[in-house]
C-alpha cells in the first residue's frame, strides 16, 4: 500500500505540556480531533486517503499517548484542548483550516469555533454530540452516577483503580464488549484497529481520563450550533448506540446549510467501518468548500 511521507513534531503548548502531531501532504490544512481515550490510528485511512491532496495534521489531546505529561492537571478542561489546537496551528503557521471531529472531537471543535471562528473554515462531525451523550444512553440513567461512584472510589484508591482499569479494557472481552456496545462493526472493521484502541486506552492514566470524561458530561454548545457559518458535513453511523442517531439529527436542525450523510451499518467509528464511504462524503463536501 502506497504510504505518505510523514513528518512528526511535539511542541510545549501554553502551560507546558508537550503535545505530540503528525502532519502528511500537500494542500489546503484539514485537522482532525478524534475522540476521548481514542488514537490518531482511528483516521489512519483518512489520513492516507486525504493527504494526496491536503496538508492533513493529526495529533495526540493532551493526557493522551506522546503529549505527556500533563503539566498541570487543573488543564484538563475544553479551554485546554482548545488552546493546544490554536497554539498547534500558531506552531505549523497554519492561519485557516478545514476540521473534522470524531464522537468528542466535535465538541472541541464547537468550541474551539465559539472562541476563534476565524480557524475553521469548514467543519466535518463523525457521530458527535453538542452536549452530554451520556444521560440516557442504552436506555439508561445510571452511566453518569456509576462514573461518579468511579470517580469518587479512585480519590481514595488511585493505585488499585489505575490496575482495575487496565485489567478491565486490556483484554480480548472488551473488544466484543465494546462492539455490542456499538463502538465499532465487528463485521467490517479490521480486528487490528480495535485491538490497537484497547490497548490505547488502557495505557492511559485513569486520572486524566475521568477528568476529561468530566468535561464530556459538562459541556453545553448548543448556543454554537446554531451560530455556525462554515459549511459544515454530519455523518452518521445507523447502528451508533453511543451517540444515536438523534445526536446528528440535532446537528442539522441547529446547523443552517449543514449536509447530512447516513452511513448505513455504521457504528461509533464509522470512518473505521466504512472507510470509503465516508472519505468520498468528506471529499465531495470539502471539493465545494469556498
Amino acid at each position: 500500500m502506497e504510504t505518505t511521507p510523514k513528518i512528526t513534531g511535539q511542541f510545549e503548548s501554553f502551560d507546558g505540556t508537550p503535545i505530540y502531531y503528525e502532519v502528511r501532504g500537500e494542500g489546503e490544512p484539514l485537522v482532525l480531533v478524534y475522540g476521548i481515550a481514542c488514537l490518531i490510528n482511528h483516521w489512519h485511512h483518512q489520513i492516507e486517503h486525504f493527504a494526496k491532496n491536503y496538508q492533513v495534521i493529526a495529533f495526540d489531546l493532551r493526557g493522551h499517548h506522546r503529549s505527556n505529561p500533563v503539566i498541570n492537571r487543573s488543564e484538563l478542561t475544553m479551554d485546554s484542548l482548545v488552546e493546544d489546537i490554536t497554539s498547534l496551528m500558531k506552531h505549523l503557521k497554519i492561519k485557516k483550516a478545514h476540521f473534522a471531529g470524531h464522537s468528542f472531537g466535535a465538541p472541541i471543535i464547537l468550541h474551539l469555533y465559539e472562541k476563534h471562528p476565524e480557524l475553521l473554515k469548514s467543519m466535518t462531525f463523525i457521530n458527535g454530540f453538542a452536549r452530554n451523550p451520556i444521560k440516557g444512553m442504552f436506555g439508561l440513567d445510571a452511566i453518569e452516577p456509576f462514573f461518579y461512584f468511579v470517580k469518587s472510589k479512585y480519590e481514595h484508591q488511585p493505585e488499585l483503580w489505575n490496575t482495575l482499569w487496565k485489567m478491565a479494557i486490556d483484554n480480548p472481552m472488551a473488544i466484543y464488549l465494546s462492539a455490542l456496545a456499538g463502538g465499532f462493526n465487528l463485521r467490517v472493521t479490521q480486528f487490528k484497529d480495535i485491538e490497537v484502541y484497547t490497548r490505547g486506552v488502557a495505557r492511559m492514566n485513569l486520572e486524566i481520563f475521568l477528568g476529561l470524561f468530566e468535561q464530556l458530561m459538562k459541556y453545553d454548545g448548543e448556543s454554537v450550533l446554531e451560530k455556525i457559518e462554515v459549511p459544515a458535513l454530519i455523518l452518521s453511523g445507523e447502528k451508533d448506540l453511543v451517540t444515536p442517531l438523534r445526536f446528528q439529527h440535532h446537528f442539522k436542525e441547529k446547523i443552517k446549510n449543514s449536509q447530512f450523510v447516513l452511513v448505513p451499518y455504521g457504528s461509533h467509528c464509522t470512518q473505521l467501518d466504512f472507510p470509503d464511504y465516508v472519505n468520498l462524503k468528506i471529499e465531495n463536501f470539502l471539493k465545494d468548500v469556498k
